[in-house]
């Protein structure tokens, strides 16, 4: 018997593709409920599982203290939901810019994009004195477009030559960027206070408020993924053979822009640049899936939860009672990752399938 599944028609997939769909969503499930249960307060596990008891069975003898809701309601549940929303977006915004650039080393981080975002951000800070959840996605939303811009740019005169080029490119992106928002930063006490710890990435100051905001964004981000993942898996075969079978490259580089512009935009508004989540979500995702981008971006989505929902975990475990940023224990495991994947020429493999 074949080893595919045919759903609805739309697309084969294989069983194992399903066994890491089931696997991934259970995962997810799981980091889940284990992030609503850490925190650097008194309640555990024991605690939020009679939380989740009372929730489901209200006739429980089991009643939650009003501290204790507030705790769930207003600090966890509310970080966990961001960590989703994160995890879909900066593993996704990676997945287009790899296919895009045709360069699988790359992502918002490590091009220059996240970097962008902060100089955006905090030029609003600095001169407009933006202070509510949509001047952030604004801002910091101008700020990507910029690095974007620039990134697609580059990428057509030395992405296709070397992967490692467009990441020597994207570290100057960095450092201009960031040199110049320390350049502004400086120039205002007040904004630099407000801007310290958002810039290390962090779950910690995630609202509901905020989040609803910037969820129609992302939606819409992801509703243009999906309607531009064939295109961009035609134009891995390159770009003369795309344009044959009737692509227009060049609109669909305008929905990666816009996409990945949203996806970025919508993640460092209420968590700050974290790095190396896009790139370690797509690069496994790529591992079970190397040539679908619609398969890609599921995998991908799920592989991103399921990191920032582990670092932010660790980082509230690590040093209770106190916590440490997400996007500083992200980085301290992304890098060395990163390094054994170029040490041992893994992209290149991963190459070769386009």
């Amino acid at each position: 018997m074949p080893d595919i599944v045919v759903i609805q028609g739309v697309a084969s997939v294989s069983k194992s593709h399903l066994a890491w769909l089931g696997g991934g969503v259970l995962s997810v499930c799981l980091f889940s409920m284990i992030s609503m249960s850490v925190g650097a307060g008194e309640y555990g596990a024991a605690d939020a599982f009679a939380y989740y008891l009372s929730a489901i069975i209200p006739s429980s003898s089991m009643h939650p203290s009003e501290h204790m809701t507030m705790v769930m309601d207003t600090l966890r549940l509310p970080r966990t939901l961001c960590a989703l929303l994160v995890g879909v977006s900066l593993s996704l915004a990676a997945s287009l810019l790899q296919s895009a650039t045709r360069n699988p080393l790359a992502e918002p981080g490590l091009l220059g994009v996240n970097a962008g975002a902060v100089l955006g951000l905090v030029t609003g800070l600095t001169y407009f004195g933006v202070e509510s959840a949509l001047g952030y996605l604004v801002w910091s939303g101008l700020g990507a477009l910029a690095g974007n811009v620039l990134v697609l740019l580059v990428s057509q005169v030395v992405g296709k030559s070397s992967p490692l080029k467009l990441i020597l490119v994207g570290v100057a992106m960095n450092a201009t960027f960031g040199g110049v928002s320390n350049y502004l930063l400086l120039s205002n006490q007040v904004v630099l206070d407000q801007f310290r710890f958002w810039n290390l990435g962090s779950l910690a100051a995630a609202d509901m408020t905020a989040m609803m905001l910037i969820s129609p964004f992302m939606l819409a981000a992801i509703a243009l993924t999906f309607l531009l993942a064939r295109q961009l898996t035609m134009m891995q075969l390159g770009e003369q053979q795309a344009q044959s079978l009737g692509i227009n490259t060049y609109w669909v580089r305008v929905g990666v822009l816009l996409a990945s512009t949203l996806f970025t935009a919508c993640a460092i508004s209420v968590a700050g640049p974290i790095s190396f989540v896009g790139f370690l979500a797509a690069y496994c995702a790529r591992m079970v899936e190397p040539v679908r981008l619609s398969l890609q971006v599921i995998f991908s989505a799920l592989f991103g939860i399921c990191f920032i929902l582990i670092a932010d975990i660790l980082a509230r475990w690590i040093i209770q009672p106190y916590e440490m940023p997400s996007g500083v224990l992200l980085a301290m495991i992304g890098a060395p990752v990163l390094i054994g994947v170029v040490r041992r020429g893994g992209f290149r493999a991963l190459l070769a399938v386009k």
